[in-house]
């Protein structure tokens, strides 16, 4: 970079070199030698730059890709978010360590030329040691193409091997450090204070507005590093990730006090090498290690001359994509060669997939709702009820891991359904509407973005927003994201709302409060989200939205009321045939949505559409008495009581159960009980039989037994059964 720098002019100036370019191109770096340096030149021109990866990048198709035959790890992919980017018509700087043949720069400028023609390409590199022939072809290629075709080299010079290399150097060769003496663990300190909004890298381009950006961003991670740091520091980037590093490393060489320390600065890669331990040789040692980019090919990684010193602290920074438990290897490698080793993960700011919509996923209209979701229906996902309950109960897994095999109901409670749903059909509506008008006055705004929790909040936000186009015209944008007990709701897919939206406008949707523990599950979650992405005050509102609040857990509902929600009866067969979601670390990496299942082969039972519109087809008789019941609400007092949780954990204590996670309270949460857990025991309040209908069927088909309880909060509540170990 220290001769980049004397190349080229200074940064923000235009270049003026013998190749005469103008203004206008774009420049492309190679992966992973030059994505530094292509990011150097951009700089220098004041261009877009953009450099080409090995990583395969949910929800990016390549513009184009070529291929390095000299290398070991072939196929270059390019990756822009924005087409236009290769779709100009000014020159294009190629940028590049060396020019061993030029072929790879040739592959790369046809794959351009055959996008987008154009009159000028500049092939930049640090060394250029071609052979007569090779500055023949690609002279002959620029003739062929109708196309300029200049170089620009620091040197040049030519390659010689003697016909004895092999037995001189195996005098001198080393050997790479196959797997020197680890530390038990390591001192690792995870940073994580760089702005997620903030491009990384130039993977999927960078432009001048960019660099800004990034160069705050690499002096606000050296300022949270620098107190921590010794007097001899190396940052180590990890393979295609080099510019950002090297912005760190440049930020921590000086305080704001004025305090300086010895900084190197150096990366990863996927190159072996052999070292030799010679006075004046560049490589002198090296280390071996496992790869730890999941969207990458498996095999060895290298580090080079880590060795060469010793070192106070190895930082080592790597975005999220790599940071994976692999990445262990690498710190462990790191441990016997610095005092301490620093952990720095920068977020993935572009590359974060797509999301999916009907009829490809799911049987809702495309305009219905975008899940947020992976697909996972190739995957075989499902268990046998017995074995997954007795696994989640022990511990031994978690219940997001797998899927209960889709419970498919005779056909008495089929028909049960159909007759429920023209009974509570209007009730539903005035539900729907009262929290829709509800959630505009308190919000004070009409441009509200649903985001349901799937799947059971899903059917409850498509409603939203049908009533609000009924209601004003308003076209409200639906997404359904996954929350996972215990583990937060999905990163990935916040950050993709957050990328699109004011967090601000965000209202989550879900269809009904149990006893609570999700509520208090979302509240902890959203506020973790809104500190992971620093959004400040501008951060996600932790307020939920339901149609029915029996368990007085939120203050935006429909009603409190526990009633039957049609949409509770069924499982993906009235939810759009999608399951419930999955969060399996060995299926959803961290650059992944949290996953689901399309059930297409439920088509010929799906009643999800027949649900939504028997519900939106009453929204106009009930629009008066929802008015009402939502001024009614704006003045009562709503604030949440936990009634449901206090209630739940009686239960709990009377039957000795042994956690309050298998006390279901609800007639939605006990109609999941009894269609994908182990059911022990239905408690019923004899006061609301004209509910429980469903209940009471479902009960009788699994032999379960129903018990009557005075004075519950709910019309029901279902007891999953315990472990036999747990005595019950």
């Amino acid at each position: 970079c220290h001769l980049v720098g004397q190349f080229l002019p200074p940064r923000g100036a235009k270049l003026a070199t013998s190749a005469g370019v103008s203004a206008g191109g774009v420049v492309v770096g190679y992966a992973e030698t030059a994505t530094a340096l292509g990011q150097l030149v951009g700089r220098a021109l004041g261009w877009p730059s953009i450099h080409s990866t090995r990583r395969r990048v949910p929800g990016f198709a390549p513009a184009l890709g070529f291929d390095e035959a000299h290398s070991h790890a072939t196929e270059h992919l390019v990756l822009p978010d924005d087409p236009a980017l290769l779709a100009g018509e000014g020159p294009v700087v190629l940028v590049d360590d060396e020019l061993s043949t030029g072929n790879t720069a040739l592959n790369t400028i046809r794959a351009l030329h055959a996008l987008r023609p154009r009159e000028r390409y500049v092939v930049a590199v640090l060394l250029d040691v071609r052979r007569e022939v090779d500055r023949a072809a690609m002279a002959a290629v620029a003739e062929e193409l109708g196309t300029r075709i200049d170089v620009v080299a620091l040197a040049s010079g030519e390659v010689r091997v003697p016909v004895d290399a092999i037995e001189r150097a195996a005098t001198v060769i080393g050997v790479l450090d196959e797997r020197p003496a680890v530390a038990d663990r390591v001192d690792s300190r995870e940073v994580r204070s760089w702005p997620w909004r903030v491009r990384e890298t130039g993977r999927h381009g960078f432009t001048p507005d960019d660099e800004t950006a990034l160069a705050d961003a690499a002096r606000t991670v050296a300022a949270e590093l620098a107190p921590r740091l010794g007097e001899r520091v190396l940052v180590l980037g990890t393979e295609e990730l080099m510019y950002a590093p090297l912005e760190i490393a440049d930020a921590l060489t000086s305080e704001p006090g004025g305090q300086r320390r010895e900084v190197r600065f150096s990366t990863t890669t996927r190159s072996p090498a052999r070292p030799v331990d010679a006075e004046g040789y560049p490589i002198r040692s090296g280390i071996r290690f496992a790869a730890h980019d999941h969207q990458a090919d498996e095999g060895d990684r290298f580090a080079y001359n880590v060795a060469a010193d010793e070192w106070t602290d190895i930082v080592v920074v790597v975005d999220s994509p790599a940071a994976t438990g692999v990445l262990d290897d690498l710190l462990l490698t790191l441990t016997p060669y610095a005092e301490s080793v620093r952990l720095v993960v920068l977020p993935a700011a572009a590359g974060l997939p797509e999301g999916l919509h009907g009829p490809a996923f799911g049987s809702y209209a495309a305009a219905e709702v975008t899940w947020l979701l992976t697909d996972l229906s190739g995957v075989s996902l499902e268990a046998d009820l017995e074995t997954r309950e007795r696994a989640i109960q022990a511990g031994e897994a978690h219940y997001a891991e797998s899927l209960p095999v889709e419970y498919q109901p005779e056909d008495p409670y089929q028909r049960l359904f159909h007759e429920q749903l023209g009974e509570v059909a209007a009730r539903v509506a005035t539900a729907v509407a009262t929290v829709g008008e509800l959630a505009c006055q308190t919000r004070g705004r009409d441009d509200l973005v649903l985001v349901s929790l799937a799947r059971a909040g899903t059917p409850v936000g498509i409603l939203m927003r049908r009533w609000a186009s009924q209601r004003n015209g308003r076209d409200w944008p639906h997404y359904a994201v996954s929350i996972v007990r215990e583990r937060g709701i999905d990163l990935v897919a916040m950050r993709y709302l957050a990328a699109r939206y004011d967090p601000r406008r965000v209202l989550f949707v879900d269809g009904w409060t149990g006893k609570g523990a999700i509520t208090r599950e979302f509240t902890e979650a959203i506020d973790q989200v809104n500190a992971e992405l620093r959004l400040g005050d501008r951060g996600f509102d932790p307020e939920l939205a339901v149609l029915a609040d029996p368990g007085e857990c939120v203050s935006l509902f429909g009603t409190r009321d526990d009633f039957l929600i049609p949409s509770a009866c069924l499982n993906s067969t009235v939810s759009g045939l999608v399951s419930r979601t999955v969060l399996n670390r060995d299926l959803i990496g961290p650059h992944d949505f949290h996953g689901a299942k399309f059930y297409a082969e439920l088509a010929d039972r799906d009643v999800s559409e027949l649900y939504l519109d028997a519900v939106a087809d009453r929204f106009a008789e009930v629009a008066d008495d929802a008015e009402r019941e939502a001024k009614l609400l704006l003045d009562a007092d709503r604030s949440p009581t936990w009634v449901g949780w206090d209630a739940a954990e009686r239960i709990r204590a009377d039957y000795g159960i042994p956690s309050v996670n298998l006390v279901k309270p609800g007639v939605g949460e006990t109609t999941r009980v009894l269609l994908r857990r182990v059911p022990w025991k239905i408690v019923v309040n004899p006061d609301r039989g004209a509910d429980l209908r469903h209940v009471e069927l479902l009960a009788a088909g699994r032999g379960v037994e129903v018990v009557a309880v005075e004075d519950l909060p709910y019309s029901c509540i279902g007891l999953i059964r315990p472990n036999e170990k747990d005595g019950s």
